[in-house]
């Protein structure tokens, strides 16, 4: 079923753009190749939509007769919603506490009971639970309200966030075959490579969000480096607003070719958004040898990079502050480490979920050992916490500002710098009394709001802001002529987009997002989501509907929208993947003394054979040439 209005809007265009359309109901993309109008794509997209929005008892089916029981030695925490792996029916599901860990357990009247861990550190999740804040949601949600939360995305009139991190995808095609993977092209049959005026479309749509348009996106895929017109796909994002531009990728393109890092960089690039999942082979076999040569090349282009790990129990959860330091030493080049604990999709087994499965505290726990306690678990912070911030200048400047506003069991962040005599690492929190200064900004916003005056608010926090600074524990270069003072400054009084920028280059980012699966799905978070992926169609989708449900969201407007890929490959004289697919030369990468001054204390290349790394390679689906 699809709203009233959405009917008589596409009986009005259907017959015109009935031949962009195959026989059986498919965009027949080849048709599109030239079409330089956006109109086009989106009627196109309006038609598409009829087909691609969730239909009840098709697409899902809601089973919320039966509510989930307490057991003994259990105390509740909330109801809420979440969904059957099996059937991906809404349940009824409760959050509750059992032996110092947060638990969801969900009831489906088909397939059982379910149980899963939540968060591992039930009184870390209840401090955790005070920062909570909604944010202010969207006036012009792209969608009505038809069906129930997840399977009416989107966005809706219920969503509580705006888009904070807008995902695009530009292609599905990968030159890796990572054996986990199911989202590359050569896995799924056909090839979704959106034109530069369809993506103009996609990327217009997510700017047309009021009060706060879309101002960050993260250029994504399968491999995006593969496009040929990347440079294109970077200029136009900036030039339709975007403020900050991510680069999500493998990044082995740069190793090869470092050019492409500085091109990339130019057209309008902040960030590299690395994959990067260990300090070695056996942790990271996907770039572990093309790392050194990829941050070369970014630090040659004077482009930061963010290393994301996907965090798995008995595989790499034991390097996470190895990882951080390994981030800290190169801080010159790697502003950021966002660690992203495993989401489990498909149907897994209990006794197999429980051997990878990783949650927040466990991260924040290692880290904390690997640090020898120099990152406390004290020293991080959840991504609403910062809505005090977004509010004190909205209420100074009058205008809506960009707010991060997620659930606060979606994600925890801080900010680590290390002292380069020493080696001492210290956190923000350790120096800047950051909940008595949060305290503060709001007391300054309801000041405002009750008529204050804006420059008086503002003479109070010049003077007040020292008092929030333990100045002996500052780390010297923040610490020259109170530089750490005025930077805070221009961030609160004068929303300084450069003096962020200066915080960022001083301090390394340390970030930790963990996305849903079918088994700790919670229909609150979701709603709560501020990160996004713009549909073909138009539509915005929250990241954890977009990749836990496949079938009903990304997969099934990628197929619409993609064209077979024998037929992609035959278009392009390529004969199978085979040729197309990524092969690395390890004698080679590693005879360059790049390789070894980057993992230097951290890797030693010398401590297991080579037979033992082109084993490791292969096994993960990456071919050793010897030439």
């Amino acid at each position: 079923m699809v709203s009233k209005a959405m009917e008589v809007l596409t009986e009005s265009i259907e017959r015109e753009y009935s031949k962009y359309f195959t026989e059986d109901g498919r965009v027949n993309y080849e048709l599109l190749e030239d079409v330089k109008d956006t109109k086009v794509f989106e009627y196109i997209g309006l038609i598409a939509r009829t087909k691609l929005f969730p239909k009840y008892k098709m697409d899902f089916n809601v089973k919320i007769s039966i509510e989930p029981k307490l057991k003994e030695g259990e105390r509740f925490i909330r109801r809420t919603l979440s969904v059957c792996p099996e059937c991906k029916s809404l349940i009824r599901a409760i959050v509750f506490e059992r032996d110092g860990e947060v638990k969801i357990r969900k009831y489906c009247p088909d397939h059982g009971e379910f149980e899963e861990v939540y968060w591992s550190d039930y009184n870390f999740y209840m401090l955790k639970s005070r920062e909570a804040a909604d944010g202010d949601g969207i006036e012009n949600p792209y969608v009505e309200v038809i069906n129930p939360c997840p399977f009416n995305c989107g966005l809706c009139p219920r969503h509580k966030s705006h888009t904070a991190l807008l995902n695009l995808v530009v292609t599905n095609r990968c030159d890796l075959g990572c054996w986990y993977c199911f989202f590359y092209a050569a896995a799924v049959g056909y090839v979704f490579e959106p034109t530069l005026t369809h993506i103009r479309y996609m990327l217009e749509s997510a700017r047309e969000q009021r009060p706060i348009p879309a101002k960050a996106v993260q250029i994504t895929g399968g491999e995006p480096t593969l496009r040929s017109d990347l440079i294109e796909i970077i200029k136009l994002a900036k030039e339709l607003g975007y403020k900050h531009v991510q680069l999500n990728t493998h990044g082995i393109a740069f190793a090869y070719n470092p050019g492409l890092a500085k091109k990339v960089r130019e057209a309008g690039v902040n960030t590299i958004y690395l994959s990067f999942d260990g300090l070695t082979p056996y942790t990271n076999p996907k770039n572990h040898w093309e790392i050194p040569y990829i941050l070369e090349a970014c630090k040659n282009a004077c482009m930061g990079v963010v290393l994301v790990p996907t965090v798995i129990k008995n595989v790499n959860l034991h390097e996470v502050g190895k990882i951080v330091l390994f981030g800290l030493k190169h801080n010159d080049v790697v502003r950021g480490v966002n660690f992203q604990p495993i989401s489990i999709v498909g149907r897994v087994p209990k006794s197999e979920r429980e051997a990878m499965r990783v949650t927040i505290p466990d991260v924040i726990k290692v880290v904390e050992e690997e640090t020898q306690g120099q990152i406390r678990t004290e020293d991080w912070y959840t991504v609403p916490f910062t809505l005090a911030i977004s509010r004190f200048v909205e209420a100074l400047t009058g205008e809506p500002q960009f707010k991060l506003s997620n659930h606060f069991a979606c994600g925890v962040a801080t900010y680590a710098i290390q002292d380069r005599k020493t080696g001492k690492v210290t956190t923000i929190p350790q120096f800047i009394k950051v909940n008595d200064l949060r305290d503060y900004l709001m007391q300054l916003t309801e000041y405002i709001k009750k008529g204050g005056s804006k420059k008086i608010a503002l003479l109070k926090l010049l003077f007040k802001l020292n008092s929030f600074i333990e100045w002996d524990k500052v780390p010297e270069n923040l610490r020259k002529r109170k530089r750490l003072l005025w930077i805070l400054f221009k961030i609160f009084a004068k929303h300084d987009y450069n003096a962020l920028g200066q915080f960022h280059y001083n301090t390394l980012f340390i970030g930790m997002m963990h996305f849903m699966d079918e088994y700790n799905y919670d229909v609150a978070r979701v709603e709560r989501c501020d990160i996004h992926y713009v549909m073909p169609d138009g539509r915005v989708i929250p990241f954890c509907t977009y990749n836990v449900f496949p079938e009903i969201y990304r997969d099934k407007a990628f197929k619409l929208y993609g064209i077979p890929l024998n037929k992609w490959y035959a278009k392009h004289g390529i004969k199978s993947f085979s040729e197309v697919r990524y092969k690395r030369n390890i004698r080679k990468l590693e005879s360059n003394p790049i390789y070894r001054k980057y993992y230097e204390g951290f890797w030693d290349p010398d401590s297991i054979s080579y037979e033992e790394k082109k084993r490791i390679s292969i096994r993960f689906g990456i071919p050793v040439i010897e030439d």
